[in-house]
């Protein structure tokens, strides 16, 4: 046995929301990274993401000492008192002057639930500001009111993982699981295996779409109409469970009206997916034993997001599935703790346990549990982009704390939004490089990274796990934990924020969830450690945690799910003579967000050195451009230029842009920030483009 696998530390991979368990050795310097096989989420499978997940922790670029933006106009380096001193005496002249919801707060999925936990704390009893919320809202915020509206609750999967490799017929919309998430196909080859069908809808014929059985090519912001006319075909061809739609939910009338006008002709029209194959995928979801519906970033990053996944949840409701063994709805969460990050109080409207804010019954227990009044928890604040778009306004945020997040590439419009981040008085990023928010900030704290700190999250399908620390953090660094918590003091809060450790956070945190919709009170660092993850809820150290919801009933006031009868609307933004494609955008193997860490390491820019636009050959014809050639596309926001791939993988009136790079490359800067109603999630995945070879000047 090596010295490094004496030392071999059991954590889990930073990226993705499959929280692959990994063995981490070696030196800070020259980590050593295995698949965990005891793990039973990925039971030993890595990407290429994971296995170099290693490399940033010695990075060059890292940062090791905090930042401050001096008389001329760079970022210098500072100690860390006085750059909290600066931070702390900001804030308060920010506030002194605009008021308390002057200072806003962005948080991000990839924190642990130990510091979204902390942050939703931190910005309301230490700041006292209803202005919080978190890049989660760009990700998952669709799924998730969806599912709290029809089924009762949020859980990305509420049931295990392994159920994939048990459905009889499998409907994936708008995901790419064999790019962003390879080791989830493991389930996926166990489901073909056992002779199950995977059928995928999407506008791009990708890896994942290559794989499946069938391929639903449907043209983009067209989910909703699928979803009604899959549906349509399923009560005409009586394929629905009336026993279990009599039983178990209500206002199934309603949306049995509203489908019978989705006849298959009139949605070929709508989707671009021929008749005959909405027909036999309806009629392959009817007659399976066990039918699965999951929805990804496609049919959710749109202006009528919430909508098109009642659509979706819809057609599993009808098939009598959900609740029941491998089958049901899933939402495939993102992000590495999207569904932990969502749970416990980053969000403009929650507190934590998934309560809500405007609940007296929610503020007083959590009020309790912080010991402090209930009025003096601020209530609902805006959305994550309506709080970025107010920035420098007069009656906006004026100072912002940025946190595990980089919206100067990950939010749309983001022209606009560096124009918002420029017009504050304060902006302060806690980060590992200096990202391109980070280069636009005022102060820049240097923290820990995924090996370097204790600490939890939850992945996709709801199992709460232990991610352990596998070294130190460098000296000058600290963890996100302590920046908070030195913040508090700073602002004269020390009294609510006397931490020892992570786990007396946690332990907090599961007092705060208790009799919440997300309780974690059953949960402890030792179970965690033990049972190699819980599924939550979970309210008794002694009890099990709950692997499948809505067995027996849904928690619901009625106790039944709820149809929604929702018609397709088209996108915010529709093509015209001068924007003639569909622009849609997504994310590759190699890279990961916004790209502040993947696009540091030298083995993933080898697969993914920039963004390619993929157009068909149709498409690139008619734009006069050819393979491999530079090309600006231009959207009513602004312009970016790519290099094209020409590629029958894709429907000929749409162009694809992975969303990993920011400046000139940056796919956000033409994204369109019209937002869902509900969910308030961004429209990243449709709207009107032009494509124009770059040797010519593009117009107006």
């Amino acid at each position: 046995m090596t010295a490094d696998q004496l030392h071999t530390t059991a954590t889990h991979c930073p990226y993705c929301a499959l929280q692959c368990g990994m063995l981490v050795g070696g030196t800070q310097g020259a980590p050593t990274i295995t698949g965990d096989p005891r793990f039973p989420v990925n039971q030993g499978g890595l990407c290429v993401k994971g296995w170099t997940a290693g490399t940033t922790l010695a990075h060059p670029e890292r940062l090791l000492t905090p930042l401050i933006r001096g008389a001329g106009g760079h970022l210098e380096p500072a100690d860390w008192d006085t750059a909290l001193d600066v931070v702390a005496r900001r804030i308060t002249e920010v506030q002194g002057r605009f008021g308390r919801d002057a200072v806003g707060v962005f948080g991000g999925g990839s924190l642990t639930n130990e510091k979204a936990y902390l942050l939703g704390k931190f910005a309301r009893v230490a700041l006292r500001t209803k202005n919080v919320d978190y890049n989660g809202r760009f990700c998952m915020s669709s799924a998730a009111a969806a599912s709290i509206q029809a089924l009762g609750l949020d859980r990305g999967l509420p049931f295990p993982l392994e159920d994939i490799s048990h459905a009889s017929v499998i409907l994936l919309a708008g995901g790419n699981v064999a790019e962003t998430m390879p080791p989830i196909m493991q389930y996926f080859e166990r489901q073909q295996a056992h002779g199950g069908t995977l059928i995928v809808a999407d506008p791009r014929r990708t890896a994942t779409a290559q794989w499946a059985a069938r391929h639903l090519s449907l043209r983009p912001g067209s989910d909703l109409a699928l979803a009604n006319g899959l549906l349509h075909v399923l009560v005409r061809d009586q394929l629905v469970d009336q026993a279990y739609i009599s039983e178990r939910t209500e206002g199934f009338e309603d949306l049995r009206r509203l489908v019978s006008t989705y006849w298959p002709e009139r949605v070929e029209g709508l989707t671009g997916v021929p008749e005959a194959e909405i027909v036999e995928t309806a009629r392959l979801l009817g007659r399976a034993p066990s039918a699965m519906i999951l929805t990804a970033r496609g049919p959710e990053q749109q202006a009528q997001g919430v909508n098109n996944v009642f659509g979706y949840i819809n057609l599993a409701l009808a098939l009598g599935m959900v609740g029941k063994p491998h089958g049901g709805y899933g939402c495939l969460t993102g992000q590495g703790n999207g569904q932990g990050g969502r749970e416990h109080g980053q969000k403009a409207d929650q507190l934590p346990g998934y309560r809500r804010i405007d609940d007296p019954s929610a503020r007083q227990h959590v009020a309790d549990v912080w010991s402090v009044p209930p009025s003096s928890l601020p209530g609902p604040g805006i959305s994550a982009f309506e709080l970025i778009d107010s920035c420098g306004a007069e009656d906006g945020v004026r100072a912002l704390l940025v946190m595990g997040s980089n919206v100067a590439v990950s939010a749309p419009d983001s022209h606009r939004v560096e124009r918002r981040l420029r017009a504050l008085d304060l902006l302060v990023v806690s980060d590992f490089f200096v990202s391109e928010t980070a280069a636009l900030a005022d102060v820049v704290l240097p923290v820990a990274q995924w090996a370097e700190e204790d600490g939890t999250t939850t992945n996709l399908e709801g199992r709460v796990i232990l991610r352990r620390r596998a070294f130190d953090p460098p000296a000058g660094v600290r963890t996100d934990l302590d920046v908070l918590t030195a913040l508090a003091a700073c602002l004269g809060t020390k009294r609510y924020f006397s931490y020892g450790s992570s786990r007396e956070v946690f332990d907090e945190l599961g007092r705060a969830s208790r009799g919440g919709p997300a309780d974690y009170s059953g949960l402890t660092y030792e179970r965690l450690d033990a049972e190699d993850g819980v599924f939550w809820p979970c309210g008794a150290t002694d009890g099990p945690g709950t692997p499948r919801l809505f067995m027996d009933r849904f928690p619901t006031a009625t106790g039944r799910a709820r149809f929604h009868a929702v018609s397709h609307q088209p996108p915010a933004e529709d093509r015209d003579a001068s924007y003639p494609l569909y622009l849609t955008t997504g994310r590759v193997l190699a890279q990961y967000q916004s790209g502040t860490q993947t696009r540091r390491i030298a083995e993933l820019n080898e697969f993914a050195p920039e963004p390619v636009a993929e157009m068909h050959p149709t498409a690139a014809r008619l734009a006069r451009v050819s393979n491999g050639e530079r090309v600006t596309l231009t959207t009513r926001r602004g312009a970016a230029t790519f290099t094209v791939k020409v590629t029958r993988a894709i429907r000929e009136d749409t162009v694809f842009v992975p969303f990993h790079w920011g400046g000139e490359q940056s796919v956000n800067r033409l994204t369109n920030p019209a937002l869902d109603p509900t969910s308030r999630m961004p429209e990243f995945k449709v709207c009107a483009v032009r494509v124009d070879p770059l040797r010519s000047e593009a117009p107006e």
